[in-house]
């Protein structure tokens, strides 16, 4: 059975501040659906609040994750059944090098599926970290470098893809996974979140502002958020009008005021 990401008229706030207004949208296992919006449109808001960030508080509506409802879990819950974000700013933790803070990852989440489990035995988890980084194309010294410190913003989405690997999430939300990468980052990472897509059968939902990483990472559908909804959807065809029009027409349409 199809593991599915279901969003039924999710209404989040922040504090007193109402930033999601009735958000409906599903994305399947083995879907690419990218989001779209201007700055202050909820997109980000959409994905921490999915993720199971404390401050953002859902006051409305539901959602169910292979038949799960989703905003009974805590984050880490989420993660365990196969909910994976890709953060648009990654943060650093120094002393902790890739090869470790993975190893704790996949061991942490194979102790809460069997408490007896002693965690992946070390030359078992090298092979299969040797096998993940060439398989992205990642040079195997980068799995000595402490996580993110340092980093240029390329190798910190690196690292995240690297995450998905070892992880293999179900669906995978990537925040402005784009943000800050030159062509060549941006194509590499892309190029990496397709080959986990086409190999793990792994949905994604994009969010972002451009069309450049639809080029790479090609949508099933599109959507635009606007002032906290949803307001388009249709096929990777409304990315590229949105590219070529910007979102006036949108704010003609809906009475939306101008964000940035």
């Amino acid at each position: 059975m199809t593991v599915a990401l279901d969003i039924n008229n999710l209404h989040v706030n922040i504090g007193e501040n109402r930033i999601l207004k009735g958000i409906d949208l599903t994305v399947r296992e083995g879907e690419i659906h990218a989001l779209m919006g201007p700055n202050g449109s909820g997109k980000s808001t959409l994905a921490y609040s999915l993720a199971g960030h404390p401050n953002y508080e859902p006051v409305a509506g539901n959602v169910t994750y292979d038949g799960v409802n989703l905003l009974d879990l805590e984050a880490d819950e989420r993660s365990r059944l196969g909910l994976f974000l890709a953060f648009q700013y990654p943060v650093a933790v120094p002393g902790v090098t890739v090869a470790k803070f993975l190893r704790q990852a996949i061991n942490a989440r194979r102790k809460a599926l069997n408490p007896e489990d002693a965690g992946m035995p070390i030359p078992q988890f090298r092979r299969l970290l040797r096998e993940k980084m060439d398989a992205l194309g990642i040079d195997q010294k980068f799995a000595g470098r402490y996580l993110n410190e340092g980093f240029s913003g390329g190798e910190k989405k690196r690292a995240e893809i690297l995450q998905m690997a070892i992880l293999q999430p179900k669906i995978a939300i990537m925040d402005e996974t784009d943000s800050g990468l030159d062509i060549d980052a941006l194509r590499i990472v892309a190029e990496g979140a397709v080959h986990l897509h086409d190999t793990n059968n792994m949905g994604v939902l994009v969010i972002t502002h451009y069309q450049r990483i639809l080029n790479y990472v090609q949508p099933d559908r599109v959507h635009i958020m606007l002032d906290g909804r949803i307001v388009e959807s249709g096929g990777p065809e409304l990315a590229l009008h949105l590219e070529e029009n910007g979102y006036d027409w949108l704010r003609e349409k809906y009475g939306a005021a101008e964000v940035a």
